[in-house]
């Protein structure tokens, strides 16, 4: 007598570890590369708000002659992008406006530990603009 084929049901360990190894070798490719567009996208949330921030400051001169306010103290910022205000997980800058006088200003937005690295391998860094519109440490 010829007993009939026995199939069975489910996966063998080997084709589990082959599948395995296939998400790792994505999830390695995949990770980094999320990661760094992530941290990209940061730098350049931080370049607008220094925008932002410069165009209030030019509208402040606009109608008050002078970038500082009235009591001649630095103005307050129009938005709050310290840590201590912003979520800490989303804080990646802290925006402060660096000696403002009656003709200048300088707006300097420092990375937090959060941000390392941007493409090319480079820092994103301390990114700056000045009254004159002068950029400093830009992607």
């Amino acid at each position: 007598m010829v007993k009939p084929k026995q199939t069975t049901a489910g996966f063998s360990l080997i084709e589990i570890m082959i599948v395995v190894a296939i998400i790792a070798i994505i999830a390695v490719i995949a990770v980094p590369s999320y990661t760094g567009y992530v941290e990209r996208s940061k730098c350049t949330d931080a370049q607008a708000d220094l925008m932002e921030l410069a165009q209030w400051m030019e509208r402040r001169y606009a109608s008050n002659f002078s970038y500082r306010t009235a009591a001649d103290e630095a103005p307050t910022l129009p938005f709050d992008e310290s840590p201590e205000n912003a979520i800490a997980a989303e804080a990646a800058f802290t925006i402060t406006i660096a000696t403002p006088d009656n003709s200048s200003f300088t707006l300097t937005a420092t990375p937090t530990t959060r941000i390392r690295t941007v493409a090319n391998g480079g820092a994103c860094g301390t990114l700056t603009l000045t009254h004159q519109g002068v950029e400093g440490g830009w992607i």
